[in-house]
């Protein structure tokens, strides 16, 4: 880790103390914590985890870059597939953990053009200081829609309409699963005499966490992730809809390729400063900890909930059918602005960049839609590359 940026004193200050608070935890749980538990402090710890201490996460000068901060045209792509679910529901729109707020900003002025402004467009935010950023990001860019929008500490009831999550579920605590010699352990945290934070594995408590990767027959020594806080959330959500569409964008695989053999070292990766590692033990709350998805977890938990299937694609099949080149077009051609765009979009659906990696996945419950929703028509792999055992309900 030599080689990434060092953190200003304060930063080093903020992360010595959540380390602190971690070694506690550990001890108190008996000097073995499961990672999802050390995952979740790291990240959301109040007032010193990753997305709630107020170090800048988003856009060049912070840690990665999401598709919204990229272009507006991502978010004029989505705007169709949203117009639609308005017009069939007469609903809103519902965004979790919205980041900067850019992507809520250029959806609003996109339906704006469009003349489907919903009443509200709210946003889950468990972080205070992303809700204020994103609070400036609409003002700044869009005050007279600013009144349009509230922030939610919790899931609302009744709800009709979109409900939208960018680069949510890859955040979310996940189990380490480890596979030695014919037997399934738990990857957790400890520490050592010196403090350290150190990996140690334990006789795993509940066996069923496995079943996904038990079904792809792993080699020895293999080493994966399960994503049980991610399908929970998706199931909860079923509770608090009279009539929706659920939309989800991340990066991740469908579990035959998520548990491939060849994947034997898992998918956990941190982000600090645009620069990507697999050690979350490097100062704990000042970097991004993520997995990719298995979005058949996901597609399995929706379908037990009550969801329905809409619609499963990479990134690049569904922006190219939901609009994305004809947002391009309505660009002065030969500008700058028409050049940078350009190659933003060249970026979502390159499948050397973004374009395969993410994958777009939509559900609906109570609701019986005329046709495909836009960005599915041209590619929906629902069907054949989610799990080739679950039956297609569509």
């Amino acid at each position: 880790m030599s080689a990434l940026p060092l953190p200003d004193a304060d930063a080093q200050a903020q992360s010595q103390q959540l380390s602190a608070q971690l070694r506690q935890q550990i001890a108190a749980a008996g000097g073995w914590l499961p990672f999802d538990q050390f995952m979740h402090h790291a990240l959301y710890a109040p007032g010193l985890g990753y997305y709630s201490a107020g170090s800048r996460k988003f856009g060049p000068a912070g840690d990665f870059v999401t598709a919204p901060e990229m272009t507006p045209l991502f978010a004029q792509s989505l705007a169709n597939t949203v117009a639609a679910v308005l017009t069939a529901t007469g609903g809103d729109v519902l965004e979790f953990g919205a980041g900067s707020g850019r992507l809520a900003l250029d959806i609003l002025l996109a339906l704006e053009a469009r003349g489907q402004l919903p009443a509200h467009y709210w946003i889950l935010e468990v972080s205070p200081d992303l809700a204020e950023r994103q609070r400036a990001t609409l003002a700044a860019g869009a005050p007279h829609l600013l009144a349009r929008v509230g922030w939610l500490s919790a899931l609302p009831q009744g709800f009709r309409g979109v409900m939208l999550g960018n680069e949510v579920l890859d955040a979310m605590p996940c189990k380490l699963l480890h596979w030695q010699d014919g037997v399934w352990q738990e990857r957790g945290v400890a520490c050592e005499d010196d403090g350290l934070f150190v990996w140690r594995d334990a006789p795993l408590a509940e066996p069923a966490l496995a079943a996904a990767i038990a079904a792809h027959e792993p080699p020895d020594n293999y080493l994966s992730e399960v994503q049980p806080a991610a399908a929970a959330f998706v199931r909860s959500l079923a509770d608090c809809v009279d009539s929706a569409v659920l939309l989800l964008i991340d990066y991740g695989f469908p579990a035959s390729e998520y548990y491939h053999p060849q994947r034997h070292r898992g998918t956990l990766m941190c982000h600090y400063r645009h620069h990507s590692h697999d050690d979350p033990f490097f100062w704990p709350g000042l970097q991004d900890i993520t997995t990719h998805v298995d979005f058949s977890a996901i597609w399995a938990a929706a379908d037990a909930a009550g969801w329905q299937l809409e619609g499963y694609a990479s990134q690049a099949g569904y922006l190219l059918d939901a609009g994305l080149l004809q947002a391009l077009q309505a660009l002065e051609p030969g500008t700058p602005e028409y050049f940078q765009a350009a190659a933003m979009a060249q970026k979502l659906v390159s499948p050397a960049e973004m374009g395969e990696l993410f994958k777009v996945i939509a559900f609906s419950r109570h609701l019986a839609l005329d046709a495909l929703l836009p960005g599915f028509a041209r590619e929906d792999r629902k069907s054949t590359r989610l799990n080739s055992s679950h039956s297609d309900r569509s």
